[in-house]
């Protein structure tokens, strides 16, 4: 048997893996938002009440591959992450409601920070680069 890979190595669980996984995820949880709610609110409208179904036509299988590649990035990040099944499933299902894969994108985002990508215990705390040289302690 293999022991499960290190986050400090360079396997999948390796945080810069994680990182770079979260940021797919993420990128693509807004672009399938953003396309379901132009979908539904714009699109669904014209369609029913205008009887214009171009906006459906073209953005409707948009949609739908983002859509696969919404649940690729989803599954990968879940798998690198070694997310539970049930929570797996949630996420990949928050993006067909309008406006909860937002939601989603931010919790799961939280989490991911919380529990795989913060600082292990005894590393030295680090402050965010501001653009500026820090001065040196007085002595």
């Amino acid at each position: 048997m293999t022991p499960a890979p290190s986050r400090t190595a360079g396997g999948r669980s390796a945080a810069s893996a994680v990182r770079a996984a979260l940021l797919r995820y993420r990128v693509i949880a807004y672009v399938v938002g953003l396309g379901l709610i132009l979908l539904v609110c714009v699109g669904v409208p014209l369609k029913y009440a205008g009887g214009n179904d171009t906006v459906v036509a073209a953005i409707g299988p948009i949609h739908g591959v983002l859509y696969m590649v919404y649940l690729a990035c989803a599954y990968d990040l879940a798998n690198r992450c070694r997310l539970p099944l049930r929570q797996t499933i949630l996420i990949m299902l928050a993006g067909t409601i309008p406006f909860l894969s937002f939601v989603a994108e931010r919790r799961v985002t939280a989490l991911i920070h919380r529990k795989h990508l913060a600082a292990p215990a005894g590393a030295p705390a680090t402050r965010p680069a501001t653009g500026k040289a820090a001065k040196a302690p007085a002595r």
